[in-house]
Formats: C-alpha cells, sequence, structure tokens
C-alpha cells in the first residue's frame, strides 16, 4: 500500500533530516530522492558500518524502512536518532512504530511526548483527550469475521469493489510490467475476478489497456449503473510531474479519471478537472444515489497530508467544486481511502485519530451532509499494522479490507469480511459514589436493560466504583443499580451518536427515604383494571422489603388509593386487590406477614381534593400507593 501513497507526501514527510546530508551520504540519498528505499536502506547501514552513523543517517535509514512498512527496523533507528534529535514529526512515527509492534505502553510515553512538543495538533489533543484509548478500542469486541482470499499473490494486492458479479482489485502482480524502486515490485495494475455463486474466484485478469498503463493505477468505485469507473492513475502517464532542479528526479501525483463501458469493454477514458500539477487525487468512491464522489487528496487549504473530499457529480459527467469535509473526520495526518456505504455510513483510514497501528480504519455517519463522531472499527478489521481500502455492502453484510498485517503472502494482502453485530455502539462508563460522603461504591449490581426491557447483562462495580458497558448507538438503554443498605435507581440512557457516554450515579443511603411516619416510595404503578405486580411496582418494592430487613420491628400498614374516575365501589374493590397484592409481594420476600397489611381506601382519602375538576396531574397524585409506619420505624426508637 505504501506505493500508491503519493509521492509528495514522502518527501514532506522525510523533510526533518534533509540538513544534515554530506558528501559520504550522495549514494544513499539519491537512492532516497527516487524512493528506491532498499537500496537507501542498503547504502545507509553500510555508511554506519564504516563508523559515519550520525542523526541524519539513522533518521535516514528509519524513514526508508518505514516507507516500506518494516516496523522492528524502523522502530530500532527511529530510537537511534532520537538519541540525539527532538523532532516532534519522529517522534509520532516512532510512536507509530511502536503500536505497530505491538508496544503500546511504550507507544503512549512517545506519544505523550509528541502531544506535549505539538499540543495544538489534531493527533495531540485526541491524545490528551483520551490516553487510554487503546483498552477501549481493544475491548470493544468482535464485530467481523475477516480471512484472507486465496487469489492473493507474493505481491501487493489491495482494494476490492464488488459490481454485478465481478471483483476489482489492484494488484502488482504483472511481472511483465518493469519493478518500481520502492519496494522493487511491479507498477499496480486493475485486475477483475469473477465471483462463482458458491463464493469462490475465478482466476484474475487484466482490465483493458485503455484503463492499465505501465504506470500505477489505483482502486477503482462504480456509478450505480455500472456504465462508469472511477479510479486514480499516476500522472505521468498525461507527461505531468514535478522535477528537482539538483537531483534531476522526477515526482509523479495522483490524478482521478473515468472510463465509459461500451459493450464489455471500458473506454473513453478522460480525466477531471480537479486534477492539478501541483496536488494529488486519489481513492474515489461514489455514493449510492451516484451524486457524490468521495475522494482523497493533498490540495491546499485542507488540514493535514491527505484529507477527505466529496464533489458532485453532475449531469454531464463532469465534477463540483470539491468540499473538505471538515475536522471531525480530517486531521493533521493522514486520511484516505474513503468509502460511503448504502446507509450512509462512510468508512476510511487514518493515522491521525487514535487508532492500533499505523492506519486504521474509521466510521462516521453522513446525516444531511455532515457527519457524526468518528469511531475506530476495531479489531479484527484494524491491527497494529496498516488496515485501509474498507468496502461492504450493508445488506448481506460482507465486504472486503486489506492490511499489510502479519500472516499475509505479499506486501499487502486483501480480506473477506462479514459483519456479525451492528457497528455502531456507545461506551456507557458508569461510576456509583455515595451521594454523602461522594466515596466510591464497591460491589453494588448494576444491570443493563434494553429498549424492550430485556435484560441483558450484570456486572459489579469495583473498588473505584466503576463499571462499563457497551450498547447501540440508536437506542434507548437501562441501568438498574442495586446495592444493600441504599436506595436502588433506575437511569435511562438515550440514544446517541457520541462514542462516549460518562454517568456519575449518585446512591442514597436507603434510610434517606424514611420518614418519621411512612416510607416514600416512587409512583407504583399497576396495569389499567389490573391488580398484579408489574416489575417497574417490583423494583419499588424491594426497597421497602430492604428497609424491613434492617428495622426488623418495623411493622407497615400498606395503603391503596385510587383517582375518582370510575365509581366509588368498583374503586374501592380495585384499591384493596392491589393493597393484598403488594402485602403478598413483600411476604413473599421473607417478610412475615404480622409484619405488614394492606387496604384499599379507593377515592376515599384524596391528597388533592380537586372534586370534578382535577386535572391529570392531580389524577395522577391521588392515584398513589403509601406505606405508613405502625411502630418499629428508627425514629421511634
Amino acid at each position: 500500500m505504501k506505493k500508491i501513497v503519493t509521492l509528495f507526501t514522502i518527501v514532506a514527510l522525510s523533510s526533518f533530516s534533509l540538513i544534515a546530508q554530506n558528501s559520504s551520504t550522495k549514494k544513499a540519498d539519491k537512492h532516497f530522492a527516487r524512493f528506491e528505499f532498499i537500496e537507501a536502506a542498503e547504502d545507509y547501514k553500510e555508511l554506519i558500518e564504516d563508523g559515519k552513523g550520525d542523526t541524519y543517517v539513522y533518521s535516514q535509514l528509519a524513514e526508508s524502512y518505514y516507507n516500506v512498512f518494516n516496523t522492528q527496523e524502523a522502530e530500532k533507528w527511529y530510537a537511534k536518532a532520537l538519541e540525539t534529535a527532538d523532532s516532534p514529526e519522529m517522534i509520532f512515527k516512532y510512536s507509530q512504530m511502536l503500536k505497530a509492534n505491538g508496544k503500546y505502553e511504550e507507544s503512549n510515553v512517545q506519544m505523550a511526548k509528541f502531544a506535549k512538543m505539538r499540543p495544538s495538533d489534531d493527533r495531540a489533543i485526541a491524545y490528551n483527550k483520551n490516553p487510554d484509548y487503546l483498552p477501549k478500542i481493544l475491548e470493544k469486541g468482535k464485530k467481523f469475521n475477516i480471512q484472507s482470499l486465496g487469489f492473493n499473490t507474493q505481491y501487493s494486492d489491495f482494494g476490492g469493489t464488488l459490481k454485478d458479479g465481478k471483483l476489482y482489485i489492484t494488484s502488482a502482480r504483472n511481472t511483465s510490467r518493469k519493478t518500481y524502486g520502492w519496494n522493487e515490485e511491479p507498477f499496480l495494475d486493475i485486475y477483475e475476478l469473477v465471483k462463482n455463486e458458491d463464493g469462490t474466484y475465478q482466476a484474475a485478469t487484466l482490465v483493458e489497456d485503455k484503463v492499465n498503463t505501465k504506470h500505477h493505477e489505483g482502486i477503482v468505485s462504480f456509478s450505480p449503473d455500472g456504465k462508469t469507473m472511477y479510479f486514480s492513475r499516476e500522472s505521468f502517464f498525461e507527461k505531468e510531474y514535478e522535477k528537482d532542479s539538483l537531483t534531476k528526479v522526477r515526482y509523479s501525483l495522483l490524478h482521478l479519471f473515468k472510463a465509459k463501458k461500451v459493450g464489455d469493454k471500458w473506454s473513453n477514458v478522460e480525466g477531471f478537472s480537479i486534477n492539478s500539477e501541483n496536488y494529488s487525487v486519489k481513492n474515489p468512491s461514489v455514493s449510492p444515489d451516484g451524486k457524490t464522489l468521495y475522494f482523497a487528496s493533498d490540495m491546499p487549504g485542507g488540514f493535514g497530508m491527505f484529507d477527505i473530499y466529496k464533489a458532485s457529480i453532475n449531469g454531464d459527467g463532469s465534477l463540483g467544486e470539491p468540499m473538505n469535509l471538515g475536522q471531525k473526520v480530517n486531521t493533521q495526518g493522514q486520511e484516505m481511502f474513503p468509502f460511503i456505504s448504502s446507509d450512509n455510513t462512510l468508512y476510511f483510514s487514518s493515522n491521525g485519530h487514535l487508532g492500533l497501528g499505523n492506519l486504521d480504519v474509521f466510521h462516521t455517519k453522513v446525516v444531511d451532509g455532515t457527519t457524526g463522531p468518528v469511531k475506530n472499527i476495531g479489531i479484527p478489521i484494524n491491527s497494529s499494522a496498516d488496515d485501509f481500502a474498507f468496502n461492504f455492502d450493508e445488506e448481506t453484510k460482507e465486504g472486503y479490507v486489506s492490511s499489510n498485517r502479519d500472516g499475509g503472502l505479499g506486501g499487502d494482502d486483501i480480506y473477506g469480511i462479514k459483519r456479525l453485530q451492528p457497528l455502531n455502539d456507545v461506551l456507557v462508563a458508569s461510576t456509583v459514589v455515595d451521594s454523602k460522603t461522594g466515596n466510591p461504591v464497591n460491589a453494588a449490581s448494576v444491570t443493563l436493560y434494553d429498549d424492550q426491557g430485556n435484560k441483558v447483562l450484570s456486572k459489579v462495580t469495583n473498588s473505584d466504583g466503576t463499571v462499563d458497558f457497551i450498547i447501540e448507538s440508536d437506542k434507548d438503554a437501562e441501568l438498574e443499580v442495586v446495592l444493600d443498605g441504599y436506595v436502588s435507581q433506575k437511569i435511562k440512557v438515550s440514544a446517541t451518536n457520541e462514542e462516549e457516554v460518562i454517568l456519575n450515579i449518585m446512591l442514597d443511603p436507603i434510610d434517606e427515604i424514611i420518614k418519621p411516619e411512612e416510607i416514600i416510595l416512587n409512583p407504583i404503578f399497576f396495569e389499567f383494571d389490573k391488580s398484579n405486580i408489574t416489575a417497574q411496582a417490583a423494583f419499588e418494592l424491594d426497597k421497602l422489603v430492604q428497609i424491613m430487613n434492617k428495622y426488623p420491628e418495623m411493622v407497615i400498614n400498606a395503603k391503596s388509593h385510587t383517582d375518582n374516575r370510575g365509581s366509588a365501589s368498583y374503586n374501592e374493590k380495585l384499591s384493596d386487590r392491589r393493597a393484598k397484592t403488594t402485602v403478598q409481594y413483600v411476604i413473599s420476600k421473607g417478610i412475615d406477614k404480622s409484619r405488614i397489611s394492606g387496604e384499599g381506601k379507593g377515592e376515599n382519602e384524596p391528597k388533592v381534593d380537586c372534586g370534578s375538576n382535577c386535572t391529570e396531574e392531580e389524577h395522577q397524585m391521588n392515584r398513589r400507593s403509601e406505606f405508613i409506619i405502625v411502630s418499629g420505624g428508627p425514629q421511634t426508637k
């Protein structure tokens, strides 16, 4: 994948070390300037073996390995260079390599240094807001199955766009092409593979030569009708490039093209007006309605090295004015490989947002032209390596992602994916504390209920009073918190687009609801014309049971009242049934029957005497249960 990153960008990334080159490094520097990183690394290593190693040589060697994703060697030589250097960008890259090698704690140490040196950098701001981000990503849970596909080769293979029964990929497998000095693999071409009904693939074949050239071609996207292909290509094809006046090295860019399908062939290849000799445009993705093209570019006015943009697709096939997606999506790092799905979820890869490796896959919802919070898609899609070119069918729940993770056949490999669980989730981070002391409450039982009232999961708070749950972002949920000695609570968690909801739950000591003459519970609701105990009523009555267990001499008289709608005799009978059911529930929890009695008062003792002119609020106040302390309460001792 590294070869498809615009060459101009790599020069910019390496600029912190260029000031120290000298005559002894001339040969190595020439290879480096030509993006022949393997030869450059060999030359820099020879200099070190000859005793000519210094900060510049170490940093250039690290950069050479970084650009071919040799993470072990890149880590080693960044560490050596940083013994005598303090470049923030080098520290950031060192952190990325440590992370790629699974050294998360050491990576965070370097990120903290970077954040201190560049506090206004988007990457630093994100880290300072959430320095413990790695466990949260790792603990999200497995949302996908992922497996390597049988058509991968020893060369770089990436992308994966399925259209009309054919899978289109980008690959360096064409050994008839010249090799590219960056990693000594052939130039990239676009291939197509027919997908069989059993899910297997036929042999890969080159897309026609009007699409493929002797230069690099990148990943593709299609119009909804499949008659227009969008793809990126190296600007050498158009004889557009930048030339270094000293080294004479030519630097290409990446441009966007489209091809029209005529019969079974692709033809009428043409570029877009947004292409420029000054910047790259790549990684196209067409919206489901065919009206918008998303892409990555390092055009002026962006927030980082590569940003994600969108442009309208006009009726004549031209593109409108590019619009940057803004700082929610784009950072001072790199954002690339956008893919917009049928439900308007935008997936993309980034090394600027907090992730597990160098490039991670992220997602965000696009609603009415605006983007929601950006979320890491988690494992196993993301790894400690580069993960990119995510493409997904929301109906079949299947798709593709590319990665240079360990275990692959080539530099980059294509993986088939299948989603197992809904993707959009929210971390509910709860802390339970004593309302009087402010101290954390240990061993409280916290139960999660879904939007249908079904119990999902129960956990117990730790010594810090904390407990975390993952819920779906588009559905309400409820937490129930119970601990002996405290008033139980229920907390509603509303649907949200935020990645994390922080709850501070205050538990009152149970004696707070004991008044001189009665126990104050929340209203106990019964279903219309019924007297059976509901889940809500049981939750409240359990508080009464807890108090009666704490005070074994306490005797309670439960009174049930109705409003004045309906006949007086009917209301009295209904309230009596409800009072007796309430008593039976408390007895079922182990309270001796001699300690609790119940009576129905019907509409005879209204709390608000409003006659026939009661408001709904007044009716609700009259429709109540009361728990009178007959004897044995704490105030009577």
